[in-house]
Parts: structure tokens; C-alpha cells; sequence
């Protein structure tokens, strides 16, 4: 790229003879009512912020600006980070619980030049890829974020498929429980049209039936509080093999998701901030942070009773063990555990059955439950990512009701013959490739994150500093290696020479974008530098 082709990539904003302030270079998007009201969601109304004078903190501030982080964290607790937690409990115990903690810190970090970009900017990250990036990058990118949505989609509708099945004793065949989400999900989706801060609170009510689903079977196992604190402050994992470092890459790859940047860029937009004051734009950032800590903290305790969950009660169960435990108890799901030594392998279906086993059908119940509430929410967030990222790298709007079929039928479709010609154990395992699928897709949202908040053409005085590039550079080169082992270990697994030779032509089309677009931001931080 040269110098010339740097400079319209950095002021073509510039040419459209737009206003800006003295915070941002890139005006914001229209406001709702500039457009037709069928498109608009989420945004039709904004919060006040109080004006609570010169005070260093207040709650009554921070309840305004409550809300946004906590829809954000609702892909910290969807059901590809529950079988995960699951898995990591019963495989490893508590020895993992460091690498949860870790990249839930990770996450908040990038969630914070999320949320910044946003703030400052008015424009939420789709957007500014949009006038940043020339044409057919922007379209491959689009098309990456969509396929991570897709992917997240896919993994919380069988979620929900799987909770109306447990709650149901098999009588709502995997099949109807896939309809039913498509049809749940349009419903509830229109509650915005009765208030944002209603909205807001009814995802709150959702994260409340997790933590008292998931807390309750914490409770009754009782896990061992020691090894709990041992294994979530010490950085070590004691006799650990190739199948635990899976499972601490799959962790990661579970937690930090490429659409969650986007959409989390795209919430802080709903409240009414004044840009063009400097003090407004600092305290909207230092509490969005605040708020956003306190909600992935919320969500961190939510995956730490799961994990504790299993590592308590399973971790180094065999088959034979609950095979024994479910025919005692008179289970119909007892030929789920072969009559052998293997160690027990659960998922979100067999998670709950094991836990109907030991603690009694209660325990079951309220485990299907939380899962619910964990795949209801986050379809639900999920769709209005998808509707910010087409709206965003397109500047196209479609109204909820068309991005929601759109979106649903192409989650729905696959989900639903696996679920008419295949069993929940098919189901459940195409988790794991959903999980690939989304690490392949995290450069192209922790790329331009950093890239956009590291500009002062774009940031102005809010722009990262020399620590937080050379810092989040290297976070963001760590997550994708991370999540790059996670695919090959997934690849590799697979034992087939024509999968073998397909990935390997797609990884090489996958790592040229990946370079084009390092190539990008390194032009362009040289061209600043100049």
C-alpha cells in the first residue's frame, strides 16, 4: 500500500464532507430517527446520563450506564462456554481454572477497546471497518464475522434443543425443540419495542435463572473449596496431558468470540453521551469499564460453579461408575455409559443426565433450565450482532424480522437434520467444530480492534498508547496462536488425507487475508510515524 493509498485510507471520511468533532475524525451513524423506523432496534431510544456534578464516582451514574456489559457478557455464559466449563471440570478437575479466570481478564481487556471505539467514535466497529477498509476486503472480513455468528448461533439453538428435551423426559424430539427456538426467538426479540431499560432488564432475569440454576447444583455438590482457590490462583497444572492442554486451548478459544467486539462496540452507542465533551467521553469510558467488569465477573462466578460442579463430582468418574449410579437410581438414560473403564466423557445432554443420577431429578431439571436461560439469551444477542455487522460493513438494513429469519435459517437448517437423522450425541459433538470455526475468525475482529483504537486519526486523545499496542499486540498474537493449535489439534483428529489437503488449501487463502491485514496496520502506524 502506498503512501497515497495510506492517506485515503486514513481520511476518506474526509471526502464526505461530513461534520466531526475535535474527539473524532469519523462522524457517527444517522440517528434512529434519520431512518425508517422498521430498521431501527436496540437504538430508538437512549438513556440520560445524570448529571451527578463533579463527583469522582456515583452509582446513580453507573445504573445509567448499566446495561451494555452485561449484554456483552451473555457470550461469556452461552452454551459452547457451559460444555466447555463441563468438560474442563471432568477432565482436568480444578487444575483449569487459572486459564478460565486468565482469559476472562483477556477478555475484558479487549472488550474495553470495544466499548472505547464506540464511545468515542459513535460508530460502532462494523462501521468503521466499512469506511476504513476498501471494498473487497471489507466484503471477505464480512463474511468471516458472519460465518463466527453463524457458528455461535448454530452452537446456542442446539443448546435450546437440548434443554426442551431434558425438560421434557424426551417427550420434545430434538427436532421440535429446534423449532421452537426459531419461534421463541422472534418473540422475544420485539420486547425492545417496549423500552430499552426493560429490554436490558430482562436479559438481567436471564443471567439471574443461570446463577441459581448453576449455583444450586454448586451448592448441593458442595466442591471442594480449597482446590477451587488452589487451582483458580495457581498458574500450574499437575500432571496434565496432551488432553487437558486441549482442553485449556478450548477455554480460551470458548470465552473470547469475534462477534462479541462487534457487538459490544455497537451497545455503549444507546446511551446519550456528549462526543464533543472531553470529560462526557472519559467518564462514559471509565464507566462502561467499570460496569463491564462487574458483569464478566458475574459471568466468570457462573462458569466457575460449572466447573466446580464437575471437577467435584466427575473428575475421574468412569463409565462403569455412572453406568452403576443411573441403573441404581432407575435412570432411562443408563445406556448413554457403556459397561467399561473409560473415563466418563460428558457433554451438555449427558452433563445433565449424570447430574440426575448422583443428586436426584431436581438436579436435572434445574441443570436443563440453566441451559435454557444460557441458550435463550445469547440467541437473542446474537441476532443483534448479526443485525450490527450487516448493517455496518453493508450499510444495509434489513428489518428484525427479515435478519432474524436470515440468520435463524442458516443456524436452523444443518442443526435441524442432524437433529432429525441423528442423536443428541451428534449434536452435542458438533460443538467442538463450532468452537474451531470461531477461533478461525477471531483475527478478523482482534486485528482491526486494535488497529482502530491505536489511530489518533480515529481516536484522537483517547488513542491507545505505546504500552497498550505493544501489550494488546502481543494479547492478541497469543489468543490467536492459542486458537490456532486448537484447529490444528481439531484437524489433525480427524484422520483423513482429503480433509488433511482441503484445510491446508484453506489455510493458505485464511493466513494471506490474516496478512493482509497485519500488513494494513503496519502501514498505516508507519505512515503516522512518518
Amino acid at each position: 500500500m502506498t503512501a497515497e493509498r495510506d492517506e485515503d485510507f486514513l481520511e476518506d471520511q474526509q471526502e464526505n464532507g461530513v461534520e466531526t468533532n475535535h474527539y473524532s475524525s469519523i462522524p457517527p451513524s444517522p440517528s434512529p430517527e434519520d431512518q425508517d423506523e422498521a430498521f431501527s432496534t436496540y437504538f430508538e431510544q437512549k438513556v440520560h446520563i445524570p448529571d451527578t456534578g463533579n463527583q469522582i464516582f456515583s452509582f446513580r451514574k453507573l445504573w445509567a450506564f448499566t446495561g451494555p456489559g452485561f449484554l456483552m457478557s451473555i457470550a461469556y455464559l452461552d452454551p459452547g462456554n457451559i460444555e466447555s466449563d463441563l468438560q474442563s471440570g471432568a477432565k482436568a478437575g480444578f487444575k483449569l481454572l487459572w486459564v478460565l479466570l486468565g482469559a476472562t481478564i483477556i477478555g475484558l481487556l479487549l472488550q474495553r477497546l470495544a466499548a472505547r471505539l464506540g464511545v468515542v467514535t459513535g460508530m460502532h466497529l462494523a462501521e468503521v471497518c466499512n469506511r476504513q477498509y476498501p471494498t473487497v476486503p471489507r466484503i471477505i472480513l464480512w463474511l468471516m464475522v458472519e460465518l463466527a455468528i453463524i457458528g455461535s448461533d448454530m452452537q446456542e439453538v442446539i443448546g435450546c434443543a437440548i434443554a426442551f428435551n431434558l425438560l421434557s423426559v424426551g417427550r420434545i424430539p430434538l427436532w421440535a425443540g429446534v423449532l421452537i427456538t426459531i419461534t421463541d426467538t422472534f418473540v422475544f426479540l420485539f420486547l425492545d419495542k417496549y423500552g430499552l431499560r426493560k429490554l436490558e432488564a430482562f436479559f438481567g432475569l436471564l443471567i439471574t435463572i443461570m446463577a441459581i440454576s448453576f449455583g444450586y447444583e454448586y451448592v448441593i455438590v458442595k466442591p471442594d473449596q480449597g482446590e477451587l482457590l488452589k487451582g483458580m490462583f495457581l498458574p500450574y497444572c499437575a500432571g496434565c496431558g496432551p488432553v487437558q492442554l486441549e482442553q485449556a486451548v478450548g477455554i480460551v478459544g470458548a470465552v473470547i468470540m469475534p462477534h462479541n467486539i462487534y457487538l459490544h462496540s455497537a451497545l455503549v452507542k444507546s446511551r446519550d453521551v456528549d462526543r464533543k465533551n472531553k470529560k462526557d467521553v472519559k467518564e462514559a469510558n471509565k464507566y462502561f469499564f467499570i460496569e463491564s467488569a462487574v458483569a464478566l465477573f458475574v459471568s466468570f462466578l457462573i462458569n466457575v460453579f460449572v466447573v466446580a460442579v464437575f471437577a467435584e463430582a466427575f473428575f475421574n468418574k468412569t463409565n462403569m461408575d455412572v453406568n452403576a449410579m443411573c441403573n441404581a437410581t432407575g435412570s432411562p438414560h443408563t445406556d448413554l455409559f457403556p459397561m467399561n473403564n473409560d473415563t466418563l466423557e460428558v457433554d451438555i445432554y449427558k452433563g445433565g443426565v449424570v447430574l440426575g443420577c448422583f443428586f436426584g431429578p431436581a438436579a436435572l431439571y434445574i441443570w436443563a433450565v440453566g441451559i435454557l436461560a444460557a441458550g435463550q439469551s445469547s440467541t437473542m444477542t446474537g441476532t443483534y450482532s448479526g443485525q450490527f455487522v450487516m448493517e455496518g460493513f453493508l450499510n444495509l438494513r434489513w428489518s428484525r424480522f427479515a435478519r432474524v429469519l436470515l440468520t435463524r435459517s442458516i443456524a436452523i437448517i444443518p442443526t435441524l437434520l442432524v437433529a432429525i437423522f441423528q442423536d443428541v450425541q451428534h449434536l452435542t459433538g458438533m460443538n467442538d467444530f463450532l468452537n474451531v470455526l470461531q477461533s478461525l475468525q477471531l483475527p478478523f475482529a482482534l486485528i482491526p480492534i486494535l488497529t482502530f483504537t491505536s489511530l489518533t486519526s480515529i481516536m484522537n486523545d483517547f488513542a491507545n498508547g505505546l504500552v497498550w499496542k505493544i501489550s494488546g499486540g502481543i494479547l492478541i498474537l497469543m489468543v490467536c496462536v492459542i486458537n490456532m493449535y486448537f484447529v490444528i489439534v481439531y484437524v489433525t483428529a480427524l484422520n483423513s488425507v482429503l480433509l488433511y489437503v482441503l484445510a491446508a488449501l484453506i489455510s493458505v487463502g485464511y493466513l494471506c487475508f490474516v496478512a493482509y491485514l497485519v500488513n494494513v496496520t503496519f502501514r498505516t502506524f508507519v505512515y503516522l510515524n512518518v
